[in-house]
């Protein structure tokens, strides 16, 4: 079974809830076995910055769903916490992509894997350093410690580890 990493975004309120359900969900797929969550990351927006801040995280799963049909799963998991796409880059309950699909360079109409935005997204290498620091990513053949160490300084002064205010 391929390893697959996904990561979750959400930043319209209850944002740590959205993220909850997402990985239930995800967890009661049955061709789908979450492995490890990392720690939720809280970043301000990128495209469209006049909306809230976003919680990111990601998780490692084994699937046997090919990336299509993993990525209807994923889409369908975002419809059901009231994803609306109506601004790109815009606020949402939940934005849900496939990062990375085992060692496969994937370029189809729908779904392109790696990621093509990855390497410059600190609320997405941020996370996946965590879980796997020295899985080298198709493509650009670096490690993810080598992708974070690429990014600008600014990118990482924005992104912090979230803690919920008690």
């Amino acid at each position: 079974m391929p390893v697959v990493y996904i990561a979750l975004g959400t930043n319209l309120e209850p944002r740590a809830a959205h993220l909850e359900k997402a990985l239930e969900l995800f967890r009661s797929l049955p061709d789908v076995e979450v492995k490890r969550v990392s720690s939720i990351y809280e970043s301000k927006p990128v495209g469209y910055l006049d909306q809230p801040d976003f919680l990111n995280l990601v998780f490692e799963a084994e699937t046997d769903l090919l990336p299509l049909d993993l990525l209807d799963s994923c889409q369908s998991i975002e419809q059901e916490l009231g994803r609306v796409r109506t601004i790109r880059f815009g606020p949402r309950t939940l934005d849900v992509d496939i990062v990375l699909y085992g060692v496969e360079s994937i370029k189809e109409e729908r779904l392109t894997v790696p990621h093509p935005r990855m390497q410059e997204r600190s609320f997405v290498l941020l996370p996946l350093q965590e879980l796997n620091p020295e899985y080298v990513v198709p493509k650009w053949n670096k490690t993810v410690n080598e992708l974070v160490a690429e990014l600008p300084a600014n990118d990482l002064k924005e992104i912090w580890k979230y803690a919920p205010e008690s």
